[in-house]
């Protein structure tokens, strides 16, 4: 196993996004907390503390809500493509700081450095489509059954928008919601994963910087830090009218549950147990590239992770080979290396989970075709690097049935027509991604309609993994049913209003109804 690279200078990172003597604690983003309770941050690349950042408190949570509160009258009032040239400045900023944020999320999460500076490039993107999407906030214009009325729709900002994050993409889902509900004319207050605060704090520092180099008011974008606790100051505000969390199906149902509570409303992108179904007809090179990113990359940590792969009778023993003998080419370690492809999960409870799986996987009847295991050393002594494995198992093994966040492979045979496999896939409690691997058009078509995949993404000839920016990103069932990103995903971010206009002198009433006076 090649030894991992040691040669980086966190420091050096840190200043360069303004994460100043982050050991001693620091406010969280431009506002400054009263809170002594602070946050450590340890990095699963080799267990080292990074920082530490300032818990917040009720206390500091009411200022921040009151300055976003106030803040949000005047963005309201900025004109969409005025709001759009301040995000294209934030997405100029994230360029100039992409490789020191790059670097800071491959080092705070654990994801290869080539995945963190993708996630930085996530954003750029969302910037740029923000921009175009500032002119094209559009509603429609309806006839009216009344004579000399005109009807229209149109759409307004809805105010405070709250967005809790998860710690796999700890700052590409921020800028996900930011820019949209920016452009829209919402204000934001972000609470990061606790197991990434200093990416949050980062990103609050180069907004920040934006901000006022516009004479912008700070509250138009805040950060709180802490753990489920702090969340439940934006679940619970009803001052707060959109909650965009994302994480697992436990935490999001927690959340729907406090907002319906109130009448607000949620987006939610929760859990995935994505799968790739394997015909007869498909590539095998193809499906090996997109299996094994699917099902390694981000070391198994994306809600789009292949967790199942499908595979037809006449050919599970050759792609099932082919498979294992690109597994054996892994190179695992230190992800700011970019010779290795797997860095580690996220912490030791996540491995802990890992072990467990592979463990019922056997119990349960199941076969390890590639052992997995955790490394030890002191290369690897944040005790947070593993093994990718896969398993051979049923469809219907519990397991299987659950999203484990960790890099295991499920091989599951089918047999017939594809209309079985579909039937495989669909039968999970989770929705998120899917894809097929084919080249007969039948097959593909049939994949992609009513009939098929019942996810919010399905994919022909790619893997389960790398979403782009321009499509609604988001699933269904227990996923949550939240879109976000591109397509019109920026309406949730927005209420809309129906608008009458009489330009006559008399009072007609709808439906042909008569109220003389």
């Amino acid at each position: 196993m090649k030894e991992p690279f040691t040669h980086f200078d966190i420091d050096k990172t840190l200043k360069s996004l303004g994460l100043k003597d982050i050991n001693e604690g620091t406010s969280t983003g431009s506002h400054n907390f009263s809170g002594k309770e602070l946050l450590e941050s340890y990095s699963p690349v080799d267990g080292q503390l990074i920082g530490k950042v300032a818990i917040t408190t009720q206390e500091d949570y009411d200022k921040v809500m009151n300055a976003a509160s106030k803040a949000f009258k005047t963005w309201r009032t900025v004109p969409a493509p005025k709001r759009g040239d301040i995000i294209r400045q934030l997405g100029d900023k994230l360029r100039e700081k992409k490789e020191a944020l790059g670097t800071l999320v491959s080092y705070e999460m654990g994801k290869s450095l080539q995945e963190g500076l993708g996630e930085v490039q996530e954003m750029i993107d969302i910037c740029d489509f923000a921009v175009g999407l500032s002119r094209q906030l559009h509603g429609f214009t309806m006839h009216s059954e009344r004579p000399g009325h005109r009807m229209y729709e149109q759409y307004h900002p809805l105010g405070v928008v709250g967005i809790i994050s998860a710690f796999n993409f700890p700052v590409a889902v921020w800028a996900w919601n930011t820019a949209l509900a920016w452009v829209c004319g919402d204000v934001c207050i972000w609470k990061p994963s606790e197991k990434t605060p200093l990416c949050g704090v980062a990103c609050q520092n180069i907004v920040t910087e934006v901000l006022s180099n516009n004479n912008l008011p700070e509250g138009i974008s805040n950060l709180i830090n802490g753990d489920y606790k702090v969340g439940e100051f934006i679940t619970k505000d009803n001052r707060i009218p959109l909650i965009s969390a994302t994480g697992s199906t436990r935490m999001g149902k927690i959340v729907a549950q406090e907002v319906a509570a109130r009448l607000g409303k949620s987006l939610l992108e929760l859990g995935g147990n994505n799968a790739i179904i394997v015909t007869p007809d498909a590539d095998i090179k193809m499906t090996v590239v997109g299996a094994v990113f699917g099902a390694v990359g981000t070391a198994g940590q994306r809600c789009t992770s292949t967790r199942r792969l499908i595979i037809h009778e006449d050919i599970y023993e050759k792609v099932k080979a082919a498979i294992v003998d690109a597994y054996k080419q892994l190179r695992i370690g230190n992800p700011l290396d970019e010779t290795n492809h797997v860095g580690p999960l996220i912490d030791k409870d996540a491995v802990k989970m890992y072990q467990n799986a592979l463990k019922q996987v056997v119990e349960e009847g199941g076969n390890i075709v590639v052992e997995g295991g955790v490394f030890s050393g002191e290369s690897y002594k944040s005790g947070c690097y593993v093994k990718p494995a896969i398993a051979e198992a049923k469809p219907a093994f519990k397991i299987v049935q659950h999203e484990t966040f960790a890099p295991i492979l499920y091989l599951l045979k089918y047999s017939g027509s594809v209309d079985n496999a579909i039937d495989i896939q669909n039968n999970v409690a989770q929705g998120l991604s899917s894809a097929i691997m084919t080249n007969n058009l039948r097959e593909a078509e049939l994949f992609l309609s009513v009939q098929g995949s019942d996810c919010g993404i399905a994919n022909v000839n790619i893997g389960t993994s790398g979403a782009e920016i321009g499509g609604a990103f988001g699933g269904e069932k227990d996923t949550g049913g939240g879109r976000e990103s591109g397509s019109d995903a920026w309406k949730v971010y927005m209420r809309r209003q129906t608008n009458t206009i009489n330009y006559t002198t008399e009072v007609p009433l709808a439906q042909g109804i008569k109220f003389d006076l």
